[in-house]
């Protein structure tokens, strides 16, 4: 999507050529009023001069009559059936006694989309009926409430309208800026075109995404979801950057996807052969997460165990031995994100819930074994193999065995509980006798002879049909060196099945000889996957839109100072809007909200409701944080904790 003022014919033209140049197929740019649909003329005309064909999208709310004018310049319409025919959004109660009631209202939608639909129809232009989760009409919010099937029937009535007349070049989308409302909502959507007999396309993105890795995983969770499953057309990944920025993880998304059709694929064909059947039990229209039972503590346990998973979501992370030496140990403690006084960690909000060591330093490395045990007291999981313990015993680790190996193991000398590890080849009755040999929790990584996707999801149907309640912690694989790829495979792969409500956690693994990713690296991004799933909050949660000719300041900068000031406040979600069309809608999902209003001036939100109008930008974000801590969610930056050089640790 363009972010250039439509206006600015001359600065849209380059825009559009930058974004052509990249790869893109189509570019959607705001239409606001009278003055940017006769940009458009020119824009079209600039662009088919300079040798440039790529269709073009004009972006409408609110006004009806303007989008008949665009529709002469323009290859495509977006409407947004929250506030096409609605007018401004409002947050008005409606009573409706019966369905009935609710339908009778409908006529005032006809009597504006009509002219639309037939202007289309006449200019062979196409449609994009996009609801969005932020902008509901106040109608549908009274009636289905702020729900994904609230979404699903705002976007089909307007397709009645359209089919009233005959008219069927239109698509449909159903953008959200949480991944599990947006996936519900096209799979709902999905789910009810299939009973009509529907085949419309669907647009998918996650709309105010964020920037950088964050929102490309957030992206990933949502549309890789979808696309894993077989929905969707077209994609668009909505990041609060530059747009061109925009291509390269939208073509990777697209790849992944095209990458596992048994069809395109071969290879993939015979991985997803190789499956065992099961039957898919997932209920599309409700949402509801597995919650796998926590290490309890027993009798004669010299360490609490309780704290080796998370009940919102758990980090493992992978640990090598030579990063417990002396002069790495302090470091390796402040990459688990641990606290440290006087040498000694401790667990804080974001720090590991455990570590994994495929080899541990020998016992006579008295030093580097003290830095384990250190880790161990303060509650934090130390999981190894099997067979390094036998060779090697550590007191209180966590044996780690195959499930083939499970079924007549002895834990080794020392080792104070089991974990198992399923890679989806092993038959029913296999899986289902984890029940009886009650690990601590179990890492499901799939073997590369079978579909991760469905060998994983046929181990969830199976646990589910036999009461297994073993914690899953999702054991992913990398070999990649860019950080933007590894948010996407994260996204893609595991979040798919979070998404499904499936998985207590995630350990990521790089192999290969290069490993160029550090570990508090890892850790970060493992918790930012848990959280755009919706698990742990460990951070501020950033609803960002990602700018267009509507916005009212500069939104890249202003999102940056907005992030530095506030991001150090988990469980608080903070939505950066550029202008009002999504903003007060979005507010649902955020506590506070920093929304432009006019040129220069800021309206700040507390969910719903305007508390503050007309702040100067300059003044705003210091008002933002004025108006957290009048709410009593603010707390102050900790600082950096300064080691003390001659300290002295008792081993």
């Amino acid at each position: 999507m363009a972010t250039a003022n439509t206006a600015d014919v001359d600065a849209t033209v380059e825009q559009v050529m930058r974004c052509a140049d990249e790869g893109f197929d189509l570019v959607r740019v705001t239409v606001q009023g009278r003055r940017e649909a006769k940009a458009c003329l020119e824009i079209r005309e600039k662009l088919f001069k300079k040798g440039y064909d790529i269709p073009l999208c004009a972006d409408m709310h609110f006004q009806p009559k303007v989008a008949m004018l665009v529709a002469e310049a323009v290859e495509k319409i977006r409407i947004n059936p929250g506030n096409f025919a609605d007018g401004r959004k409002d947050f008005d109660e409606h009573v409706y006694e019966t369905e009935d009631d609710y339908v009778k209202e409908r006529g005032y939608l006809a009597d504006a989309m009509i002219p639309l639909v037939q202007k289309c129809k006449e200019l062979n232009r196409c449609m994009r009926i996009g609801t969005n989760h932020g902008s509901l009409s106040s109608r549908v919010l009274s009636f289905y409430g702020d729900t994904p099937r609230g979404m699903v029937e705002s976007a089909l009535e307007f397709a009645d309208i359209c089919r009233s007349q005959d008219f069927h070049n239109f698509v449909f989308s159903m953008k959200a800026s949480n991944p599990l409302v947006m996936v519900q909502s096209y799979r709902l959507l999905a789910a009810e075109m299939y009973r009509l007999g529907w085949d419309y396309p669907l647009h998918l993105g996650v709309t105010e995404a964020g920037e950088g890795e964050d929102g490309r995983m957030k992206s990933a969770i949502g549309i890789g979801t979808l696309l894993a499953d077989g929905i969707g057309d077209t994609v668009r990944v909505s990041l609060t950057e530059d747009p061109e920025f925009e291509y390269a993880p939208c073509n990777r998304l697209s790849e992944i996807a095209s990458s596992r059709v048994a069809k395109n694929n071969p290879e993939e064909a015979a991985r997803q052969a190789a499956v065992k059947p099961y039957v898919d039990t997932r209920d599309i229209t409700s949402f509801s997460r597995r919650h796998g039972v926590l290490p309890g503590q027993e009798e004669g346990d010299t360490v609490d165990v309780r704290g080796f998973l998370n009940r919102d979501g758990s980090v493992i992370t992978v640990v090598k031995p030579e990063m417990f030496e002396k002069e790495n140990v302090q470091y390796l403690y402040q990459e688990l994100g641990c606290k440290t006084a006087v040498g000694m960690p401790f667990k804080d909000i974001a720090t590991t819930d455990s570590i994994f060591m495929r080899t541990l330093p020998p016992s006579t490395n008295t030093e580097a074994r003290a830095a384990i045990r250190r880790l161990i007291e303060v509650n934090m999981g130390v999981i190894v193999p099997a067979a390094e313990l036998e060779k090697d015993p550590l007191p209180n680790a966590v044996a780690l065995f195959s499930l083939a190996e499970a079924a007549d193991a002895k834990l080794p000398t020392g080792a104070m509980r089991m974990a198992i590890e399923i890679d989806g080849t092993e038959d029913d009755e296999t899986i289902a006798s984890i029940k009886d040999l009650a690990p601590a929790f179990a890492f499901l990584k799939p073997d590369a002879s079978v579909s991760h996707l469905h060998a994983s999801r046929r181990v969830f149907e199976i646990f589910k049909s036999n009461e297994i309640e073993t914690a899953v912690i999702h054991h992913f694989v990398t070999d990649t060196d860019d950080s933007n790829e590894l948010a996407l495979q994260m996204g893609t792969q595991i979040g798919a099945l979070l998404n499904d409500g499936n998985g207590d956690g995630v350990m990521c693994e790089q192999v290969g000889d290069e490993n160029p990713f550090s570990v508090d690296f890892l850790r970060k991004t493992s918790f930012s996957l848990l959280q755009g799933s919706r698990m742990r909050s460990t951070k501020t949660e950033f609803v960002s839109c990602p700018s267009c000719g509507r916005t009212l300041f500069d939104l890249q900068t202003t999102t940056a100072r907005i992030q530095e000031a506030t991001g150090h406040l988990p469980g608080v979600t903070v939505a950066v809007m550029g202008c009002i069309v999504n903003g007060p809608g979005e507010m649902a999902d955020a506590d506070f909200g920093y929304v432009g209003t006019m040129p220069g001036k800021v309206d700040l939100y507390y969910g719903k409701e305007v508390v503050k109008k007309s702040i100067p930008n300059d003044d705003a974000v210091d008002a933002l944080i004025d108006l957290i801590k009048e709410y009593d969610m603010w707390k102050e930056p900790e600082e950096e904790e300064v080691e003390e050089e001659e300290a002295v640790v008792a081993a």
